[in-house]
């Protein structure tokens, strides 16, 4: 499907919308979710007796709100849902496929009963409350950093390494628990790209920059990007709680922590949790990541060495026929992929397919990859992890 640019635009201000959904507090601390179609819930096969019985952790935030997006836009099964967060969000009511719920203190006690508990609440809350879930029988899909790099738990894409996960069950055919990781989003969006070519020609290095909205830090942090700008066009001073420095008309290294190799954390996940989803120690990957004052989606450019020769043309070829991927590659009209056009969308668009000039024989390929940060990134993926689980 060559250069499908859809015409549908979302506004750059509104971080939540989805095909489905509407929120009516967009940025932070949500009330409520409705169907924009509330006929289309009397179709809905979503609520079913023999579906599992499913948790959100983290409902509140902005992945969380986006896994209840993504259940109902799957029409993911489920037996009963159970909506945790923390104390100061307990009491909280939402409305979900037309049904009202109030939102729970998390809890050990909240996993009993539970087949798949979708976790994004921090790295911190994972490690607690994760091997709680598990030891009560739930199969834990983890988005945050807490469980990726351990190696019995499988670091999960699932276009990418499903296999890694196929000896994980739900309880009732299983009788234990389980963790699986979500990697992290700009690994998610890397690969989704590169992985069908690394299948063809093998990829031997890889260095990638990436270029980070705002949705990867929370919905606070998108927040803070629109009263920035409010701000700056105003001729005032900024707020900078989230970022320490102004992100409005700005950009800046990713805020991670640096270590002493002087790469950053987030740049460090790119390069391990690579290695980890191909089963490669040897692969080369190198990683600058940036954070651009864009409201929600991921973009990266990736360069790739190939230990055998690839055209351009069959690589476009093979990105056209992956699955999850649309590629955007109109030289023409020079339109190629954007954050705006993947915003609040499941496949992650490639574009810029261009031979490296720098290598001799057709060893190295140029790529300018999008992928929404929320949806693919995270909330996406983890569901369609949930999915293989059925």
């Amino acid at each position: 499907m060559q250069a499908t640019t859809a015409a549908h635009r979302y506004h750059p201000f509104s971080p939540f919308s989805s095909p489905s959904f509407s929120i009516s507090l967009p940025f932070v601390k949500p009330s409520t979710i409705r169907l924009r179609n509330p006929a289309a819930a009397a179709v809905r096969m979503s609520l079913r007796e023999d579906g599992p019985s499913v948790a959100v952790v983290g409902v509140t935030g902005a992945v969380g709100q986006e896994f209840l997006s993504v259940l109902s836009d799957r029409d993911f099964p489920y037996r009963n849902i159970r909506l945790l967060a923390s104390r100061r969000s307990a009491g909280k009511q939402l409305t979900f496929e037309d049904r009202k719920y109030t939102v729970e203190e998390l809890r050990p006690e909240s996993f009993d009963g539970i087949d798949i508990a979708l976790f994004s609440a921090g790295g911190s809350i994972s490690k607690e409350f994760g091997p709680v879930a598990v030891e009560r029988g739930s199969i834990v899909v983890d988005n945050s950093s807490a469980f990726r790099m351990d190696p019995e738990v499988p670091l999960v894409i699932p276009e990418v390494n499903s296999e890694a996960m196929a000896h994980i069950k739900i309880k009732g055919r299983s009788g234990k628990g389980a963790l699986i990781a979500n990697p992290n989003c700009s690994t998610i969006i890397c690969l989704m790209a590169a992985t069908p070519l690394h299948r063809h020609a093998k990829v031997v290095r890889m260095v990638v920059s990436t270029y980070q909205a705002a949705s990867g830090a929370g919905a606070a942090a998108m927040e803070e990007l629109v009263q920035q700008t409010r701000e700056v066009l105003d001729g005032k001073e900024p707020t900078c709680k989230i970022f320490k420095q102004q992100y409005a008309f700005n950009l800046f290294s990713h805020n991670a922590a640096v270590l002493s190799n002087g790469y950053n954390e987030e740049e460090m996940k790119l390069v391990k949790e690579t290695r980890k989803i191909w089963n490669d120690k040897n692969v080369k990957v190198s990683a600058t990541c940036i954070r651009v004052p864009v409201m929600r989606a991921h973009a990266e450019s990736v360069n790739l060495q190939f230990e055998k020769p690839l055209s351009e043309d069959t690589a476009r070829r093979i990105l056209e026929g992956a699955t999850g991927l649309v590629v955007v590659d109109d030289r023409d009209s020079n339109r190629f992929p954007t954050p705006l056009d993947v915003s609040s969308k499941d496949d992650v668009a490639v574009g810029r397919i261009r031979q490296d000039l720098s290598q001799d024989g057709n060893l190295g390929l140029d790529l300018f990859v999008c992928g929404d940060q929320i949806r693919k990134g995270a909330a996406l993926n983890a569901i369609q992890i949930a999915e293989k689980l059925l």
